[in-house]
């Protein structure tokens, strides 16, 4: 079997939250640095593999495929993993957790939209500070909120994670990178720690790669 490429930046979100699902699914993969930081995400090279220029891209079963939510469901369909509940209710609610972040944080949070408003308001880059927290805390407090449900377990949804703590952690590592306040969010808190605890969770976390 040919073996899975990711193509990936350590400190993207949306990769960081492909390689959990990866690592839950039991999926063997090779890592492919693409520096974000140098522009390789526009050179050619990559653009030929997304004409978006992000990252994740992942090569596996033959296909390359973009967008981390899109590859994850592929992961989920292909192998069982368990990513959403076998009930349309459940699934519906796993996604819109899911969804607050990635759809709604996560879009405008990007280091690209943050670097245009620093531009636009003059270059101060103390608002890009105060455009991420602001955000950031907005989405998450929602978040805690959608978790007082009768649904939520020992992870988002149930007792086993899923979908939207892949997508949860991530977040939070972003959270914690720009200093916003987390204490008070004490439902997101006690699934973040049991997530930790997770060998699939704790081997994606990001470190940068050795030079």
């Amino acid at each position: 079997m040919t073996e899975a490429v990711l193509y990936d930046y350590w400190r993207s979100s949306a990769s960081y939250r492909l390689r959990i699902a990866l690592n839950l699914a039991g999926v063997a993969y090779r890592t492919e640095q693409v520096d974000l930081r140098a522009g390789e995400q526009v050179a050619d090279a990559h653009m030929a593999r997304n004409p978006q220029g992000f990252v994740p891209v992942l090569e596996l079963d033959g296909l390359r495929l973009t967008q981390s939510m899109a590859i994850i469901e592929y992961l989920d369909e292909t192998r069982g993993c368990g990513f959403l509940p076998d009930d349309a209710p459940g699934r519906t609610r796993v996604r819109a957790l899911a969804y607050v972040i990635a759809m709604d944080i996560h879009p405008i949070c990007n280091l690209s939209v943050a670097k245009h408003v620093v531009d636009l308001t003059g270059g101060d880059k103390a608002v890009m500070g105060d455009w991420m927290r602001h955000f950031i805390r907005r989405g998450l407090v929602a978040f805690e909120a959608l978790l007082d449900d009768p649904g939520t377990g020992a992870f988002c949804h149930g007792d086993r994670p899923g979908l939207a703590d892949i997508c949860l952690m991530p977040q939070l590592y972003n959270a914690e990178r720009w200093g916003v306040e987390l204490a008070d969010l004490v439902r997101i808190g006690a699934i973040a720690e049991r997530c930790r605890g997770e060998q699939g969770f704790a081997a994606a976390i990001p470190a940068p790669p050795p030079d």
